[in-house]
């Protein structure tokens, strides 16, 4: 059986290929109508016919991937103000004699606190995430290290230092801030799968983040849904009727999504029905 995976937030499905009419990328133009249903986002013409599209993000996470990146992306702004802020206070506790009264420990701050815990499968910011270890660290080492030169009486050399890694140490930081803001928002790219039901006509689009492979297993290799609460899926039992089975992969699984079971019949005439 030949499948196509797609990324879906954290997760990833599996699409039959003969489900599959077109993949499109999303430019964000579809017309918008009158719905209770969260998780339709508009109706775009398909060889002529309107095609309900629905964004797979908040039926499988309840949570766009837009929506769950743009709070990923102001996190990162929010800390990085943080250490704006952090890096001001101890220059004002050099410059004055002030006691110091932020987190010292990198692990201690908010991001810090964030960073140790967070995961992501995207390799690109994963990447970039790897690069402030260092940095962040010493940033939080230098309080320690100069107020002590201050209490040494050695004010002149503490300044000294302070400059010197406000030119590099601390703006090596902000520009990694911003780098992985600009992975959180420039990697998303997501794209419309125009599903079938009899090969020819569509049946409804599902908004995905991105493309991952395509995979050919044997029936025997798909793997029951008892399976899903061991690998993340709290699902109500709704979505969970639309899944048809696992797919394993190297790290991880792929959940097989049946698309004609996603919406009984009258929830997608109700999608597409102008009030």
């Amino acid at each position: 059986m030949d499948f196509i995976n797609f990324k879906v937030g954290q997760k990833t499905i599996a699409l039959k290929i003969l489900d599959i009419l077109l993949t499109e990328r999303f430019e964000n133009n579809l017309t918008a109508l009158p719905n209770n249903n969260k998780s339709f986002i508009g109706v775009k013409d398909y060889m002529g016919s309107p095609t309900p599209i629905f964004d797979l993000g908040l039926i499988l996470n309840n949570e766009s991937t837009h929506v769950t990146n743009a709070s990923l992306a102001d996190l990162l702004q929010a800390r990085e103000k943080d250490h704006i802020e952090w890096f001001k206070q101890l220059e004002h506790s050099i410059t004055t004699g002030e006691p110091f009264g932020l987190a010292r420990d990198p692990h201690q701050c908010a991001f810090g606190k964030w960073y140790d815990n967070f995961k992501t499968d995207n390799e690109d910011l994963d990447s970039i995430l790897k690069r402030f270890d260092e940095p962040h660290k010493r940033i939080h080492s230098l309080a320690d290290t100069l107020l002590n030169l201050i209490r040494q009486g050695q004010k002149e050399e503490a300044l000294e230092i302070f400059a010197s890694e406000k030119r590099t140490t601390f703006t090596l930081l902000l520009r990694l801030f911003e780098s992985a803001r600009e992975q959180v928002v420039l990697d998303y790219k997501p794209i419309i799968i125009f599903t079938t039901k009899d090969g020819q006509n569509p049946h409804i689009g599902l908004l995905v983040d991105k493309v991952e492979d395509s995979v050919s297993v044997d029936k025997s290799d798909i793997k029951p849904l008892d399976k899903l609460t061991s690998i993340g899926f709290d699902i109500d039992p709704q979505t969970r009727n639309m899944m048809r089975g696992l797919i394993k992969m190297e790290k991880s699984h792929s959940v097989i999504i049946d698309s004609s079971a996603i919406f009984k019949p009258s929830e997608l005439e109700e999608a597409t029905l102008i009030e």
